[in-house]
C-alpha cells in the first residue's frame, strides 16, 4: 500500500464515542493528512437507526443500516469498531479480518474474552489489530506494554482503572453521600450508565485487567477466571476509617507475576495515602507498572468519555496508517505463553482490614484473637472507635499483617459464627 493515496475507513457504531471519531476524521482531515502523508475517507459508518439524533452528523451518502456494506465492502481499508457489546461486534470484527481488513477497536468485552483467537486469526490473514482504546481511554497503556516497555519483563501492574467506580467513592468519601446517591448522581453527570452493574460489579476492570495482562505477560486468560468483587457493599463509613487509618478505598485491578503463575484480581483495597494511586479522585484512571529494567512506571489520565477514547481510536488510526504506508503489518505481535497459569485465588497473600461489631465486655477481644490465631492471621493493630453503653456493644477495626487469602476467609466466617460478635460489617484487602 505504500503508494496508496486515500485510506477508505468504515465504522461499526455511531455513539458516544463513535460521534467524537467521525468528528475528528471528517472535522480535521487536512490535519490528520498531514500528520499520516495520506487522505482518510470515512466511507461508511454502521448505525441501527439512522433517524436517531446524534452528537454529530456524518457526510451525506456514509450512514447505513447493513453491517456487510462496511465489513466485506472491497474498498475499504480499515474497520473502526465502537459499537460495543460481545455480539455482534465479535462477530463482524472476524468477518473483517477475513476479508483482509485492518481492524481498530475499542470494545474491552470482545478483546477480553476472544482476543487471542482475533488476534491470531488476523496474524493469519497479514492484518492487523489497534485496540489502545479498550483500556485506558485516553491513557495510552497498551503502546506503553507493545512498544516502550518491550524491553522490560514486566513484574507487576496495579491500576484504578474504572472512572465511573472512582468518581462514586470520591464523591461517596468527599461529600458524605451514600453509595445510592453518588451513583445517582454519577448517572446525572452520564459517568454510569442507567445499568450500571459492569462499572460497579468489577466486570469493566476485569475486561481491561486481562487485556492488560495478555499483553504485559503473555498470559491466556479469560475475565471469568479472574477474582472479581465490586464496591456494592462500600460504605461511607469504612471509606472515612481508612482516611483516619492512613488510607483510602478504592476500585483496584492488580496483576503480579510470580514465577510461572500470575496472580490477577480485582476488589475494593485500602491504599495508603503517600501511595499516588490513593490521589486518582473522579472520573480518572491511573496504572502503576513494575518492570525489571526501567523499574517503575506511572500513567494517569481521563479513562473513559467519548473524546479521550476518541483520542485512543484515531490516535490508532493514524498509527496503522503509518504502518500500511511502508507495507508492515504485525510489527510488533503479541505473544502468548503457554506455561504461564493463573494463581489461585484462596493462594495469594494480602494484609487486610476488618470492622467488628462486638459485646462491649470482658474476654472479647480473647476471642477474636483466638479467632485470627488458628488461621495464622497476626493483628497488625486494633482500634475502639465507638462503644453503645444502651446495648453494650462496641465497634472495634483490626488492621492485619500479610495472610493467606484461604485463612482470611476461613476467619471471616470463624468471627460471624462467635457468639460474642454480633456483626463482622466489612472485610477489606490492603495494598
Amino acid at each position: 500500500m505504500l503508494d496508496k493515496p486515500v485510506f477508505k475507513i468504515g465504522m461499526l457504531g455511531l455513539g458516544t464515542v463513535g460521534s467524537e471519531v467521525a468528528r475528528r476524521l471528517e472535522e480535521k482531515a487536512d490535519f490528520i493528512t498531514k500528520r499520516t502523508g495520506a487522505k482518510l475517507e470515512l466511507k461508511r459508518v454502521l448505525v441501527r437507526n439512522p433517524a436517531k439524533p446524534r452528537a454529530y452528523s456524518c457526510q451525506p451518502g456514509v450512514i447505513t443500516t447493513d453491517p456487510y456494506s462496511v465489513v466485506d465492502d472491497p474498498d475499504i481499508d480499515i474497520v473502526i469498531e465502537v459499537m460495543g457489546g460481545y455480539e455482534p461486534a465479535r462477530s463482524l470484527i472476524e468477518r473483517a479480518i477475513m476479508h483482509k481488513k485492518h481492524v481498530v477497536t475499542a470494545n474491552k468485552l470482545v478483546m477480553a474474552r476472544s482476543g487471542y483467537e482475533l488476534l491470531r486469526l488476523a496474524e493469519q490473514n497479514n492484518v492487523d489489530i489497534y485496540l489502545e482504546a479498550a483500556v485506558g481511554g485516553g491513557i495510552p497503556l497498551i503502546s506503553t506494554f507493545r512498544i516502550d516497555l518491550l524491553a522490560n519483563e514486566i513484574q507487576s501492574i496495579t491500576a484504578v482503572i474504572n472512572g465511573t467506580t472512582n468518581y462514586i467513592l470520591s464523591r461517596m468519601v468527599n461529600n458524605d453521600l451514600t453509595m445510592d446517591q453518588a451513583l445517582k448522581e454519577a448517572q446525572e453527570q452520564g459517568y454510569a450508565e442507567a445499568d450500571p452493574s459492569s462499572d460497579i460489579d468489577g466486570h469493566d476492570a476485569v475486561y481491561k485487567l486481562a487485556i492488560m495482562s495478555s499483553i504485559a505477560f503473555g498470559i491466556k486468560v479469560q475475565p471469568d477466571q479472574i477474582f472479581r468483587e465490586g464496591i456494592r457493599h462500600v460504605e461511607k463509613e469504612d471509606l472515612k476509617y481508612a482516611r483516619d487509618l492512613g488510607h483510602e478505598i478504592k476500585l483496584v485491578a492488580m496483576a503480579k507475576k510470580r514465577n510461572n503463575s500470575v496472580e490477577m484480581r480485582v476488589h475494593p483495597a485500602l491504599i495508603p495515602l503517600d501511595n499516588p494511586l490513593a490521589q486518582v479522585q473522579g472520573i480518572h484512571n491511573a496504572v502503576f507498572i513494575q518492570g525489571d529494567l526501567v523499574g517503575e512506571v506511572w500513567l494517569s489520565g481521563p479513562g473513559a468519555g467519548g473524546r479521550p477514547t476518541a483520542s485512543a481510536v484515531v490516535g490508532d488510526v493514524i498509527d496503522l496508517v503509518h504502518s500500511l504506508k511502508k507495507n508492515v503489518v504485525n510489527r510488533i505481535p503479541v505473544e502468548f505463553d503457554d506455561a504461564l497459569s493463573l494463581m489461585p485465588h484462596s493462594e495469594i497473600t494480602t494484609k487486610s482490614y476488618f470492622r467488628i461489631i462486638a459485646d462491649d465486655a470482658p474476654g472479647v477481644l480473647a476471642s477474636i484473637a483466638k479467632v485470627f490465631a488458628q488461621e495464622h492471621i497476626s493483628i497488625a493493630s486494633m482500634i475502639q472507635r465507638s462503644s453503645n453503653a444502651h446495648d453494650q456493644s462496641a465497634e472495634l477495626l483490626f488492621m492485619m499483617h500479610p495472610a493467606k487469602e484461604h485463612n482470611l476467609q476461613r476467619g471471616l466466617e470463624m468471627l460471624k459464627h462467635l457468639e460474642c460478635v454480633r456483626k463482622v460489617c466489612s472485610f477489606y484487602r490492603v495494598l
